[in-house]
């Protein structure tokens, strides 16, 4: 499928159905759900009756009441069609993942698992075993229960790269409408038919189960009180008009009304909000509930895993250290014949480290009739037995042992067994992993492995501290290795030799103290954590329990990904926030922009306040409700697109929100207003 970055606001696609969509939300069952606009609608609606009641007995000022009434109508569709845009974007992603989901059978098999029937995957059960072969689509959620096979997960994540699919590991999770590219592998059913990872993410994406978060809940309360407010404000007028000896027209009313109450924000706050999970749907990063986004964004501690997030995740070999009397070529040589069969990533480095810095080149081992000895975690050691003689390479403590086994202690063994340790230890302390290497019963020497830490790392999160979010790196090497990595990573804190317990009670301590706390995992053993944790992200290659525990899944699986969704769950705050500190300043403005206007043939003295000399009170009020609609359409890109995140501290935030958003609020609406005030009179429409 396409990746879901690639679906523009602006795509033909999104906007005529927006267009559409926006009519159909008029329904007041629609539009109940955004108490502001619904006021809006009855206004409307009630103007509306008013007008038909006036043209039909030839009332007054017909021109100037169908124009309130249609800009009235304009404000309500330009709010809608905010909405349906946002939703647009995430109902092309959803449809573009039901392409994805095909009819197919799946191989169910007998309870004995010597055969296998096959069965529509709609009639699957959760506990099901099917088998899946190469080419086979796997028919639902499952794990993994026997075989490692390649699936193509492209169906999910946009990648195109296969991935390792295998049983008994944290890479057991596979997903329903994705296939299976080599191999066989028998999966155990954890979801029925209709309630997949794809279906949940299918109505997710698509907003269908987009529940207001406790913010959005708050501020509507907010601005449903500041309505009643003007209600009762608005109400009040005619009775002091009276009194002036004058009048003011109903729909003169009705349109101060819906100026002077928070229209700009109430139109755009359900944009905002779907529009922040889209950007983490677009970053591949499923969010179960809008509310994880907004704790995203208030995150005060990051716990993040050591291997594949502040590291490579591949120790790799930087340096060779012989022994005294070893020259460094011996060391080398040693090193890469003991490595040539070793296909891990610290194996590979090693033959590398060789070639590059010792020139030595590979070598046919076929010729020279080499015999493998692989690695097993009874011995942690392999190496290769080669005419006659034999190399070994492995954990320090394990080699030695081995050494004592298989010869005796003489004194220069002893005298050279102290020195391979006082070089392990200082490998250690620097953060690294040593790896021991002798020849026939002799010690040779240390492999310093390294993890190395990601570039610009250091940099991301010296951001996040200024942000206020305190990082711990959690690992479970030994704590001299972990205060290592922690200091040339970074961090402000670590928890070493972590276990599943350790990291709860961390997580615990830490929210005993009021914090918001985030973090990722993908194992079973990470379940508690990530359900514990204000912010879970889950590996989508993680486990069912793993996935099940987080509130957000990480569709590609990368565990940096949890800085990102920390600064998308803060944009998404800073856009609600600076479009609410518009719209209180813009109302403001607008007050001040055509109250004096309006009132001052009633009140002369009003006129000292009319600083925009509006043309007449018909002028401002019309003037007033145009801006209002049309502020609502300038801020729909804003809104969709969110306020650019950038990592200061709060005090300057909030001077940046207040300069451009509360100022800007406040100069914008007399600007506007004036120059809609100055086309209308050029144009004779009042």
């Amino acid at each position: 499928m396409a990746k879901p970055a690639d679906i523009s606001v602006f795509d033909p696609d999104i906007i005529w159905p927006a267009m559409r969509s926006a009519f159909a939300k008029l329904h007041p069952r629609s539009q109940i759900r955004n108490p502001v606009m619904f006021v809006v609608e009855v206004v409307a609606a009630l103007t509306t009756l008013i007008f038909v009641r006036d043209f039909l007995t030839g009332g007054a000022q017909l021109g100037f009441s169908f124009q309130i009434i249609v800009w009235l109508w304009f404000t309500l569709l330009f709010a809608n069609f905010a909405e349906a845009v946002a939703e647009g974007r995430g109902k092309a992603q959803a449809d573009a993942l039901r392409q994805t989901r095909t009819q197919t059978d799946a191989k169910r098999l007998a309870p004995d698992e010597s055969t296998y029937e096959l069965v529509p995957a709609t009639s699957l059960k959760v506990d099901d075993v099917v088998v899946v072969e190469a080419g086979d689509i796997i028919p639902s959620d499952g794990e993994v229960i026997e075989g490692v096979a390649s699936v193509n997960e492209a169906a999910i994540t946009g990648e195109s790269a296969p991935v390792i699919r295998e049983s008994g590991g944290d890479r057991s999770a596979v997903t329903g409408g994705t296939q299976v590219l080599s191999d066989q592998i028998k999966v155990r059913i954890t979801a029925a038919a209709g309630s997949t990872f794809l279906d949940r993410m299918i109505a997710l994406v698509e907003g269908a189960q987009r529940q207001k978060t406790p913010n959005e809940i708050a501020l509507n309360i907010l601005l449903a009180g500041m309505t009643i407010i003007f209600v009762l404000a608005v109400a009040t007028i005619p009775s002091f008009a009276t009194y002036a000896g004058g009048s003011i027209p109903v729909v003169a009313l009705v349109a101060l009304f819906v100026t002077l109450i928070p229209t700009t924000i109430g139109a755009l706050l359900s944009a905002i909000g779907i529009a922040g999970m889209d950007r983490l749907v677009r970053f591949n990063v499923l969010a179960m509930s809008g509310r994880a986004v907004e704790a995203a964004g208030d995150v005060d501690t990051l716990l993040l895993d050591k291997t594949g997030t502040i590291t490579l995740g591949n120790r790799q070999a930087t340096e060779l250290l012989p022994l005294a009397g070893v020259g460094e070529q011996e060391l080398a040589d040693a090193a890469q014949l003991s490595s040539l069969a070793d296909e891990t990533p610290e194996g590979r480095s090693i033959v590398v480290l060789a070639k590059e810095k010792y020139g030595i080149r590979g070598r046919d081992m076929g010729q020279l009739h080499a015999q493998f000895v692989p690695f097993t975690a009874q011995t942690r050691m392999s190496g290769v037995d080669i005419e006659g003689s034999s190399i070994r390479k492995g954990a320090v403590d394990a080699m030695l042992a081995h050494l004592d086994t298989a010869s005796g202690r003489t004194g220069k063994a002893r005298d050279s067994s102290r020195e391979l340790q006082k070089i392990a230890e200082g490998v250690a302390k620097s953060g690294g992993t040593p790896l021991a290497v002798a020849r026939d019963g002799r010690l040779l020497g240390i492999v310093h492995l390294k993890d190395i830490v990601k570039g610009g790392i250091r940099e991301r999160f010296a951001a996040l501290r200024q942000m206020g979010i305190r990082t711990v790196m959690i690992t479970g090497d030994n704590p001299m290795t972990a205060a290592a990595i922690a200091a040339e990573a970074g961090v402000d804190d670590f928890l070493a030799q972590a276990t599943p317990e350790n990291k709860l009670d961390l997580i615990r301590a830490e929210q005993a103290k009021g914090k918001l706390v985030a973090m990722c995992g993908d194992g079973t053993n990470d379940a508690p954590a990530l359900a514990q944790a204000d912010v879970g992200v889950a590996m989508n290659t993680g486990t069912v329990a793993a996935r099940e525990a987080g509130n957000m899944v990480d569709l590609d699986s990368d565990p940096t990904k949890l800085i990102e969704v920390v600064e998308i769950g803060k944009q998404l705050l800073m856009t609600r926030g600076s479009l609410t500190t518009f719209s209180i300043a813009n109302d403001v403005a607008k007050y001040f922009a055509i109250i004096p206007a309006m009132f001052v043939a009633f009140y002369p003295q009003l006129q000292a306040l009319n600083v925009t000399r509006l043309g007449s009170p018909e002028s401002a009020i019309l003037s007033a409700i145009i801006f209002n609609a049309l502020i609502i359409v300038a801020l729909i890109p804003l809104a969709l697109r969110g306020v650019k995140y950038r990592a200061i501290g709060a005090g300057a935030l909030l001077r940046r929100n207040l300069l451009v958003y509360g100022l800007g609020g406040v100069l914008i609406p007399f600007v506007g207003i004036k120059a809609i005030d100055i086309s209308l009179n050029a144009a004779g429409l009042v």
